[in-house]
């Protein structure tokens, strides 16, 4: 017995020396990969920030040995979820600025101001999140209790969509704006031949609000990205910036200060931004690809900016419009088509949209997995939708259930059988990529996910769902949160799945979202986030 065990002690070392040490290994969990066949595994292990092996539990231990194991104990793991359209950098400045979502009427928005200059003393009061269509009294507000509270103060609040602005006497003063002034792509709102302070789309470029310091610019990315992975996201499309901060996203990347992946949609509302990038090229590392250009086609259906074939059915004779005209879109298709980069565009209204998947399909003929993508689709003609097959689909669910309320008021019943049509774009493009517009909407992907599959608000209305034939599946849902929303980044061979070779991007989470009553979905929450197999966040 004496000599057998040197011999049994000889082999447990060889067998143990014949393991690979793995920077991480995850082990008893409910991994659902989003891989080709959408596989459920138990186990996975990582070494230099990648995925190295994905299996069962005896597999990786078997083959892997680490000083880092996290016994997942069955709990719920998915990839890392992806934002395909918000505007990260936005979010992170109204940190530092009034909130007023959740206001339920103007008296509320007011009194938050007053209690936001209190505290703050600044010079220019600054904001965003009212929504006239929360309030009893569903109409803009005007600007004349404004006045009378900030006499002197500019005051420049946005609404919750971006595409309308409350200001003041004090920040008009500062402009040329008169009742005489002429507004392409927008509208300046008057009563009864007076200017209201309500502005909306390209009437907002008159009010010149202070500009951002570096210091409060590097501040709001990291507030941004504080919050952004307590939610489980680790990528975020942002849709519309400038240079200056893509340039200084790239410097606190590279210094390691933020870490957060950013697929950046460059502003196209500025030629010579748009020579720039076209002449420089295509610009990707691991954590920034730069490769898009974000354009506007026209405003948003709450503000009754969003460009309509048809004259809206609550408001005669008044049709939105297109932010900029025919033509330009037309030169900046051609433009961009003559690059690698791809073109994504804000359409909401049904005429937007035509002219713009027309526009797409005229510069994109013999051209293919170019993914020049839609961004909302909201509202489509019948016979667009075909029109799709080349097109991607970027869409917000969540707008969804935020406007099912009052979209019909806006449309009529014939036209919302095209709205918010999730289903049928995913049929004719075979993909659709899901995000939120947060700050438009609330951060939360699991309210995402949960207004794709339930198309419910958080109250649980409608008891039987929003126009259910264009709910979309988990398996859909999961796909379009994660591997679809990688594609339409052109990163679908890195991230988006748990799979060998990709960055080692995922989430453990308080319950499976895959199998749970639906009811319970907006009550998941992320419990870790873990980026190139690095814990970024732990719930308390």
């Amino acid at each position: 017995m004496k000599k057998l065990y040197p011999l049994f002690l000889s082999l447990i070392l060889i067998t143990s020396c014949q393991k690979e040490q793995a920077d991480l290994i995850v082990i008893n969990a409910n991994a659902y990969t989003v891989n080709s066949n959408f596989d459920n595994v138990e186990a996975f292990a990582i070494n230099d920030g990648m995925f190295v092996a994905v299996g069962s539990t005896s597999d990786i231990k078997e083959k892997y040995q680490s000083d880092n194991i996290v016994d997942a104990k069955n709990q719920t793991i998915v990839p890392g979820l992806i934002d395909a359209h918000c505007h990260f950098y936005r979010m992170g400045l109204q940190q530092q600025k009034v909130d007023l979502e959740g206001t339920t009427s103007y008296d509320d928005v007011l009194e938050r101001l007053v209690e936001f200059q209190k505290e703050k003393n600044t010079n220019y009061i600054t904001g965003r999140g009212w929504d006239q269509n929360d309030w009893d009294i569903k109409e803009f507000p005007t600007k004349e209790k404004l006045d009378e509270l900030f006499p002197n103060t500019p005051v420049a609040v946005t609404r919750v969509d971006g595409h309308a602005l409350l200001v003041n006497q004090a920040a008009l003063d500062l402009t040329e704006i008169t009742n005489e002034t002429k507004v392409t792509g927008g509208e300046i709102i008057k009563k009864n031949g007076k200017i209201t302070g309500v502005l909306i789309d390209s009437a907002m470029d008159f009010i010149k609000i202070p500009t951002v310091s570096k210091e409060e610019a590097v501040q709001a990315l990291l507030d941004a990205q504080d919050i952004c992975f307590s939610y489980g996201l680790t990528t975020v499309d942002d849709a519309g910036l400038d240079r200056n901060t893509i340039e200084l996203i790239d410097d606190l990347q590279n210094n390691n200060s933020l870490k957060m992946r950013i697929y950046a949609m460059i502003s196209g509302d500025k030629q010579e931004q748009i020579d720039y990038y076209l002449d420089k090229g295509i610009y990707k590392t691991d954590y920034l690809n730069v490769r898009s250009f974000k354009v506007y086609g026209d405003g948003a259906l709450g503000s009754r900016g969003a460009a309509m074939r048809k004259s809206y059915t609550d408001r005669d004779n008044h049709f939105g419009a297109l932010i900029y005209s025919p033509e330009r879109y037309q030169e900046l298709a051609k433009q961009i088509a003559a690059s690698e980069f791809q073109m994504n565009t804000h359409a909401i209204g049904d005429s937007a949209n035509t002219w713009l998947v027309k526009t797409y399909n005229n510069v994109l003929k013999n051209k293919q997995n170019r993914r020049w993508r839609i961004e909302h689709a909201q509202i489509i003609s019948p016979e667009d939708f075909k029109n799709f097959d080349n097109i991607l689909p970027s869409v917000q669910p969540t707008h969804a259930t935020s406007d099912m309320y009052w979209a019909e008021d806006r449309v009529g019943s014939e036209r919302m059988k095209g709205a918010y049509a999730f289903k049928d774009l995913l049929d004719n493009y075979g993909k659709v990529a899901l995000g939120t517009d947060f700050p438009v909407e609330k951060v939360n992907p699991f309210y995402t996910f949960y207004a794709a599959v339930a198309r419910k608000d958080l109250n649980n209305y409608p008891e039987k769902g929003f126009q259910m034939e264009n709910a979309l599946s988990r398996e859909e849902t999961l796909k379009g949160m994660t591997l679809w929303a990688a594609y339409s980044n052109f990163e679908e061979d890195e991230k988006g799945s748990i799979e060998i070779g990709k960055f080692a991007d995922f989430v453990i989470l308080n319950q499976d979202i895959m199998t749970v009553e639906e009811a319970k979905l907006p009550k998941t929450i992320a419990l870790a986030t873990y980026l190139n197999g690095e814990k970024v966040y732990q719930s308390e």
